[in-house]
């Protein structure tokens, strides 16, 4: 196990000072296995009071270690040099039928493993045994990481029952290693979809944003919505899934289409939000589909209704209400934006889609470029290439106008001053035409051209600098 040699090492001295087992578990011994970076945190299972175990190791590690302990949970957890360690006392649980919260006892090592969600994560390395590693493999899971597979140690209908969270986590698990689950184990995720209802949405959240986060995601989120759990936590996005046709009209699926967009965004941003906002971009399509007898299959508007859609869908899953919201709804938005400017590559459509996008320009590209996902190879081409057009004109109009993040050089507060006038509609209405007058590129973006400008605007509205 080549990570974390000194601190498993001086772990291990505590263990044989006091005479007590303790075992590495679960995901660190399996991202071992599989030659991945486990990260900054192991756990740990001991045979004996977990809490004071650790605190004996705190002791030990001296005053360079942290330790927290957590009462109610029977857990604790040592920070050293960088380095976590959870540590927990061996344990079995059982549950009741209303809540995901489980009743837990002092178990055995046996106990413990069985407790385990996948077979994956029952693996162990008795940590006094190290630098040797022995792998302690109760249900097969090497065999399961080298077939790529997720199966549960006890009857899944059980094990799913017992804690729904672990099927939100089995489809990460698909996800984060591209793996399968077994025909048993996704036939028990349908069965018990609705008692995904009892848990609690943070923790829900928690596993979709690290389903959202993995190189594959659209894996995890069509098994979500195969097993009918999808639907529960995101109905606005299941909305789009089918296809409708009249006469010989029929528009795509929309709901395939986004978990297409949200991996072709995976190739070129880990932003959460971007992949957010990727997710989010066409959600708006369902409340606005409308059938024309000459144009077909219709969603106008559905970036307005889209944007609007997201801030109830962001507070029902506790996402955050703050500036990342706002940058989803933002692109939500501005998606359509640059792919109408293949049709209109003018200088001021460029300027106000600048203007508009501010710093998230680049966002927005990468989302639209992620959007063309046609299956017509020709037809791809060349959307992209107009689309790479689009791209190098706003790089040029950028580099000799500056707009990003433009503020105008003609103020409220200036025009205020200048013709001494109070708040209103006239001074917004003055503000916006000078406003335009330099995105239409009448006008440099310069202060002086500006004043003047605002003066020939006031002036038809017979009004004249005050004295």
């Amino acid at each position: 196990m080549p990570h974390w040699p000194e601190f498993f090492g001086r772990i291990a001295d505590t263990a044989t000072r006091l005479g007590v087992d303790v075992f590495v578990v679960g995901g660190f011994v399996r991202d071992d296995v599989l030659r991945r970076d486990g990260g900054d945190e192991a756990d740990l299972m001991v045979l004996s009071d977990g809490i004071a175990f650790a605190t004996e190791v705190a002791k030990d590690l001296g005053k360079n270690a942290r330790l927290t302990t957590f009462k109610n949970f029977g857990t604790a957890q040592v920070l050293w040099q960088g380095m976590r360690a959870e540590i927990v006392g061996a344990r079995k649980e059982s549950y009741r039928a209303e809540s995901r919260n489980p009743q837990v006892e002092v178990g055995t090592f046996e106990e413990d493993m069985q407790r385990r969600d996948f077979t994956i994560n029952a693996l162990s390395v008795d940590i006094k045994k190290l630098p040797r590693v022995e792998i302690i493999d109760p249900f097969g899971g090497l065999q399961d990481l080298e077939d790529k597979i997720l199966r549960t140690p006890l009857d899944p209908e059980i094990t799913f029952s017992d804690d729904p969270l672990r099927m939100l986590r089995a489809a990460r698990f698909a996800s984060q290693l591209n793996f399968s689950i077994v025909p048993e184990a996704f036939a028990a995720m349908k069965n018990q979809a609705s008692r995904i209802e009892i848990l609690s949405i943070e923790r829900v959240t928690e596993e979709l944003n690290k389903i959202i986060s993995s190189d594959n995601p659209s894996l995890g989120l069509r098994i979500l919505f195969d097993a009918g759990i999808l639907q529960l936590l995101l109905p606005e996005l299941t909305a789009l899934q089918g296809v409708k046709t009249i006469g010989k009209q029929s528009h795509k699926d929309n709901f395939y289409h986004t978990l297409q967009v949200l991996d072709n965004i995976c190739l070129s941003t880990d932003k959460l939000y971007l992949r957010w906002a990727a997710l989010m971009h066409d959600i708006g399509k369902a409340p606005t589909q409308k059938f024309d007898s000459v144009l077909g299959w219709t969603f106008h508007g559905h970036e307005v209704v889209g944007e609007r859609m997201v801030p109830k869908i962001f507070k029902r899953l506790k996402l955050p209400q703050d500036e990342r919201m706002r940058y989803v709804q933002k692109l939500v938005l501005l998606h359509l934006r640059p792919i109408a400017l293949t049709h209109d590559v003018s200088d001021s459509a460029i300027r106000r889609l600048i203007v508009d996008a501010g710093d998230d320009l680049e966002d927005l590209m990468k989302l639209c470029m992620a959007d063309i996902t046609s299956k017509n190879l020709e037809k791809k081409h060349r959307f992209i290439e107009q689309f790479k057009a689009v791209m190098a004109k706003v790089e040029e109009v950028e580099e000799k106008d500056h707009l990003r993040n433009w503020k105008p050089p003609i103020t409220g507060e200036i025009i205020m001053g200048t013709f001494n006038l109070k708040p209103s509609r006239l001074v917004g209405a003055i503000k916006e035409a000078v406003m335009e007058a330099i995105l239409d590129g009448e006008i440099p973006n310069e202060y002086e051209p500006a004043y003047a400008c605002m003066l020939k605007i006031a002036e038809k509205h017979n009004l004249y600098p005050s004295a």
